[in-house]
């Protein structure tokens, strides 16, 4: 399989009011079974067609024919969903409710309950300015040019000077990161105020008081809900944010810092930061040999990626910022996009994305495609979970006298993303509450909610962030609403499986192989039950994890 032969037809208005015409009929007639996999077919492809439009996009977002492709995407979306939504409708309206579930799955069908109330035709042309305005956000940032040290980068291209030895060149980085922030706040501020307001609007005409729970629904989050997430966040703040204060602290003296300055934070180990042994091309290879230590199923899917041109590392002008997974379903392939920058972020984001990739892999041949992804808490398991995984095979990726250094600087910076992670979504929370708030109001919630999660934190003289601005670099924020939370459930998941691996590598590598084929069978929790781990919303469970790592680290 290669991914330059990937091909879907461009779907149309029309060719999709006839395709659930032809699914209706064969409804009409009975013929449920041939209904169910007909639409499961077209799902699949019209999802591919999407996916190679969007990545495309992403891939060059100065490209004309690249962004009309996505703005058709975007302009077609709303459309193939009220198709979509009918049919679900029409499925879980049918008596024989049995018949259904044995077709499609208990779960799925509560999944279809919560995807029907998301969706109505009077929000069609609000979902399509929502992407829009999205899309224009990915642009902005994508735009960003920096000239340091000789050098013209983007937005990754700063992570290197950002993580840098030399105090001053780090100060340096993040001064270039946020002018361009403040460079473009009004913009930024305008963007979220309209995104906000058309999301609340449209809550609103689906009959919710705020967009809060339209959101969640929107998450599929069927097995808790914002208050379990809100006493999830009291953990965080019970118990992660003294260990990274101590952390900062010993750091702070080890250096001989006057302060922690907030571009202090990212400079972890006395030595520099490992970084991967070589380029791009040294470090994919090097993570063949990885594979083929840790499990043949693993080493054969990443020698069938790397064969096939699914993977896009590079980065390059233009480029979209982070990295993703996307995948299409038609042909059961996932793809993985990066921008590498030769830190040690090109490990994680490499080992992060293979995870969702060796998921989706693992997966494809379950029935359905609402199946071959869970949600996105129980995808981030995945992901977080072979980053530790993949611990013991450091020696390949950063030398064999840097290994233990990395090992534990990916503990450190995994532990302090915590308190930020539950930030952002504390502070998502409070803006929909509040979605008449100004944008100077919303600036202010955020350095409320720092001083409780991050209070370490000492922005100096970048003034963008000490009023607040810090948020606007996450693109979660406002490009997939409530989407961050999944990272901090899924690490109290991921950091479970680290304390297997250290006691017993193959059994904890079994277990993650079986919950990537279990893909998305079944609710969160349950997922996590069955790989033999401890919900997030367990009391204790976060403490544990949290206790065991700070054994590890000697705190």
């Amino acid at each position: 399989m290669r991914f330059d032969e990937i091909t879907a037809p461009r779907p149309t208005a029309e060719s999709l009011a006839a395709e659930a015409k032809r699914i209706a009929s064969r409804l009409e007639a009975g013929d449920r079974g041939a209904a169910v996999a007909e639409w499961d077919t077209a799902r699949r492809t019209t999802d591919t067609w999407s996916a190679l439009v969007h990545l495309r996009f992403a891939q060059d977002t100065k490209d004309a024919e690249a962004k009309a492709a996505r703005e058709y995407a975007d302009a077609l979306s709303p459309v193939a969903t009220e198709h979509e939504v009918a049919i679900k409708k029409r499925l879980i309206d049918d008596p024989d409710r049995a018949g259904v579930e044995a077709l499609v799955t208990p779960h799925v069908l509560n999944l279809w309950r919560t995807d029907i109330t998301t969706f109505d035709p009077i929000i069609a042309a609000d979902l399509e300015e929502e992407a829009r305005l999205t899309a224009r956000y990915t642009e902005l940032l994508a735009s960003a040019s920096f000239e340091i040290d000789g050098a013209t980068v983007n937005l990754s291209g700063l992570a290197p000077y950002a993580e840098s030895p030399d105090r001053e060149m780090r100060h340096r980085a993040e001064s270039l990161r946020w002018a361009f922030f403040e460079q473009h706040g009004a913009e930024l501020d305008s963007l979220y105020d309209q995104l906000v307001k058309l999301r609340h609007g449209m809550a609103r005409k689906l009959g919710d008081e705020s967009f809060t729970p339209l959101a969640y629904r929107r998450m599929r989050r069927t097995d808790y809900d914002a208050a379990d997430v809100a006493r999830y966040r009291d953990q965080v703040a019970e118990h992660v944010v003294p260990l990274i204060a101590k952390l900062l602290e010993s750091r702070r003296a080890e250096f001989g810092w006057d302060k922690v300055r907030y571009w202090d934070e990212a400079l972890i180990d006395p030595a520099g930061n490992p970084a991967p042994i070589g380029d791009h091309d040294t470090l994919v290879a090097a993570a063949q040999t990885m594979f083929d230590r840790m499990d043949p199923r693993l080493a054969d899917f990443y020698r069938m990626m790397r064969a096939g041109g699914f993977l896009d590392l590079k980065n390059r002008p233009g480029k979209a910022g982070g990295g993703f997974c996307t995948s299409f379903p038609s042909v059961g392939a996932p793809f993985i996009f990066a921008n590498f920058n030769g830190t040690h972020h090109d490990i994680g984001v490499f080992t992060h994305e293979m995870g969702h990739a060796f998921q989706c892999w693992e997966s494809r041949s379950l029935p359905g495609i609402d199946q071959l992804w869970p949600t996105m808490e129980a995808c981030e398991i995945h992901s977080m979970s072979l980053e530790f995984l993949t611990h013991p095979q450091m020696d390949l990726l950063v030398g064999d006298d840097a290994a233990d250094r990395f090992r534990r600087m990916h503990l450190i910076s995994s532990l302090a993303f915590l308190p930020y992670g539950v930030c952002v979504d504390h502070f998502q929370h409070e803006v929909f509450a509040h979605p008449e708030a100004t944008p100077e109001e919303r600036h202010a919630i955020w350095k409320r909610l720092e001083q409780r999660y991050m209070p370490w934190s000492d922005y100096g003289d970048i003034g963008y962030l000490a009023k607040g601005g810090r948020w606007q670099a996450k693109h979660h924020i406002y490009n997939s609403p409530f989407y961050y939370i999944d990272y901090t459930l899924a690490l109290c998941c991921a950091l479970q499986f680290w304390v297997k691996s250290r006691h017993d590598p193959k059994a904890a590598l079994d277990d993650y192989v079986a919950l990537c084929e279990r893909g998305g069978s079944a609710p969160f929790q349950e997922l996590v039950k069955s790989a033999g781990l401890v919900s997030p919303f367990a009391p204790g469970a976060l403490a544990e994890v949290v206790k065991e790592a700070e054994n590890f680290l000697g705190n």
